[in-house]
């Protein structure tokens, strides 16, 4: 199971990359495996603002429906509706191609309450 090392990571599985004081968002390889194949994403809207915690995105796979919420605060900024034809992209690449929206705006002091990359696997490890 990958766990990139530059990413923040959530108890509920999506992680979060800032560059250039953008957040690109998406879920983890363990949150793909667990779902199964994923057949749809309900994408947020541009420019709809969140509050760390509020759902983000909804993931339909053959397993369940599940929602994806915003590991910080900040404004919808792009969405990936390359999503829309292959929702599927998720399963094969979850830290890349599989991302789900970009924030601007964002509150950068919310990543002081997530999870670096080796405290995430150790929070695996103890889900098991």
């Amino acid at each position: 199971m990958s766990v990139p090392s530059e990413l923040y990571y959530t108890k509920d599985h999506e992680w979060v990359k800032v560059e250039d004081g953008k957040a690109t968002i998406g879920i983890t390889d363990f949150a793909q495996h667990e779902l199964g194949d994923i057949t749809y994403v309900e994408l947020p809207k541009p420019e709809t603002t969140l509050s760390k915690g509020n759902e983000v995105a909804t993931i339909e796979s053959v397993k369940a429906a599940s929602d994806v919420y915003s590991p910080i605060t900040g404004t919808v900024d792009e969405v990936n509706e390359s999503l829309d034809a292959s929702p599927d992209v998720i399963n094969t690449d979850p830290y890349g191609e599989g991302w789900i929206c970009t924030l601007k705006d964002i509150v950068a002091d919310d990543l002081n309450t997530l999870m670096n990359a080796e405290q995430y696997e150790a929070f695996l490890k103890e889900e098991k």
